[in-house]
């Protein structure tokens, strides 16, 4: 069986709009409390509590004066949020992701219906007292609907991501090219197949919108907390983040499309993006680029057509190692683009030969796991030089990606 996901636009009436405005609440109100809830009584017991625990709480809350209001929400909608819950603890304790975080009611909003969802003519029919909600679908869907997410940006548009279950197996692909990826801030990436080096420019997205951004955020925090039009401009802020994500996700999709429609393989870095991050004058630049998102789209697009992807150690000298006869220089600081090899005389750009040395340590990693390897355009290894005695395996990108929107004065 295959998963695939895919997301549509809707547009709900006024009417529908308070009805999933209160359901957002009641999932946001569950969560919270579900959450303060496992903290309590782990700091009191040394136990978390588990998703049947958490759902044992919720007959109760729905019949007490105060809280009542929960007995209006869909039910399967509340167990969604505490399964997503536990598995948000699970995540962190096995190193996946942090600790689950209280949610806002000024941020993206989202709930998750696990059943019960149709498709008729066109629309999505949701379950519950909300009815047939008007959407765009741009592209048929097949198979069997497993979960429905429905979510409200910041800037005020639903959408909804319909997780699908489709069969068929895996395809294999064992033809195509075999591309290696140096990221990078002043070209994204600089990639190459073994016969040429191509590189791609930064957009930068944020930088082209960051005087727009900078002047209604501004006016933003001017504004008085609760007045009608500082909510105008949290949608105006908003809007913006909105445009750079778009923008961001569009360059993306395209490049990482790109790579996957001709390969077998691609390898990139493992990168250290959150230590990365702590040097103050490269975190906006470098958290701008999309490293992670790109290598998530890269992940599912190759999964899809059989072919992989792998990543190859962080701590692997990729700039510092010549590529024509291996020869590792001690030192490599930022400002070097160019280098010639002391050993062969080899002239190298300092990014296209990082790109080669991750192909090649790709390769490597590709054969020492058995995998049948047709490596398209250049050499495999070069006959000089010694191998490297770096032990790495290849890793799988879990975390979807997802756009964050910051809010200047909340």
């Amino acid at each position: 069986m295959l998963h695939k996901a895919l997301q549509v636009r809707l547009y709900p009436s006024i009417e529908q709009q308070t009805l999933l405005s209160q359901t957002f609440g009641c999932s946001r109100w569950w969560w919270n409390h579900a959450l303060n809830k496992s903290i309590e009584t782990y700091e009191e017991t040394g136990k978390g509590l588990g998703r049947s625990a958490l759902n044992a709480l919720l007959p109760a809350l729905k019949k007490a004066e105060d809280t009542k209001w929960l007995a209006e929400c869909y039910s399967q909608v509340l167990q969604a949020t505490t399964l997503n819950l536990t598995t948000a603890y699970k995540n962190f304790f096995e190193g996946r992701a942090r600790f689950p975080r209280f949610k806002s009611k000024h941020g993206k909003q989202s709930i998750q219906y696990p059943q019960n969802v149709k498709i008729v003519d066109g629309n999505v029919k949701l379950p519950g007292n909300i009815g047939i909600v008007k959407a765009k679908i741009h592209q048929p869907i097949g198979g069997k609907i497993k979960t429905v997410t429905v979510s409200k940006t910041p800037s005020g548009k639903y959408f909804a991501s319909i997780l699908t279950e489709v069969e068929g197996g895996i395809p294999t692909r064992t033809e195509g090219k075999i591309y290696g990826i140096d990221l990078g801030i002043k070209h994204f990436a600089v990639v190459t197949d073994g016969e040429k080096v191509s590189k791609y420019n930064n957009p930068k997205h944020l930088a082209k919108h960051e005087k727009n951004l900078k002047r209604k955020q501004q006016k933003l925090a001017r504004k008085q907390k609760g007045s009608n039009s500082r909510y105008k401009y949290r949608k105006a802020v908003a809007k913006v983040y909105e445009r750079v994500s778009n923008s961001r996700q569009d360059f993306l999709h395209k490049l990482s499309y790109k790579l996957v429609s001709d390969s077998q393989a691609v390898i990139v870095e493992n990168l250290h993006v959150k230590g990365m991050v702590r040097n103050h004058n490269l975190a906006s630049s470098i958290s701008d680029c999309g490293w992670g998102m790109f290598t998530n789209f890269l992940a599912y697009k190759l999964e899809r057509k059989g072919a992989k992807l792998i990543e190859v150690d962080r701590w692997f000298p990729s700039s510092k190692l010549c590529s024509n006869c291996f020869y590792q220089i001690s030192e490599m600081p930022l400002d070097v683009r160019e280098w010639t090899c002391p050993h062969c005389s080899t002239h190298h750009d300092r990014d296209g030969n990082a790109a080669n040395n991750i192909r090649a340590e790709g390769i490597r990693i590709l054969k020492a796991d058995g995998a049948a390897v047709s490596a398209v355009g250049g050499e495999v290894r070069p006959k000089l030089g010694r191998k490297s005695k770096l032990r790495h395996s290849p890793l799988i990108t879990e975390a979807p990606a997802k756009s964050e929107y910051r809010f200047s004065g909340e």
